[in-house]
């Protein structure tokens, strides 16, 4: 979409040096410059807009914690078992 205003700003310049009208001069220019301020933004929107994380899938603090301690038994359960295949003393 973002390509449409980056066509309308070059419409606009080609009208501006077309035009005899020194008004219609100046506000073809505004209207160029919006349209190309408006392509950049949606140009970055875009660029930006792909790099940005999903906050659906972004953990919140209740879940991290489930998670640590979840993962803090299963450490200590590895543990018990290592200790508990390992060969008597002499």
């Amino acid at each position: 979409m973002h390509w449409l205003y980056l066509l309308l700003a070059l419409g606009a310049l080609m009208l501006a040096l077309t035009t005899h009208s020194a008004g219609l001069l100046a506000l073809w220019l505004l209207m160029m410059a919006g349209f190309l301020l408006a392509w950049v933004v949606g140009w970055y929107r875009e660029r930006i807009g792909q790099g940005s994380r999903d906050e659906v899938a972004m953990v919140d603090p209740a879940e991290l914690l489930r998670l640590r301690q979840l993962a803090e038994a299963r450490r200590r359960e590895a543990a018990a078992r290592q200790g508990d295949d390992s060969p008597p003393a002499p």
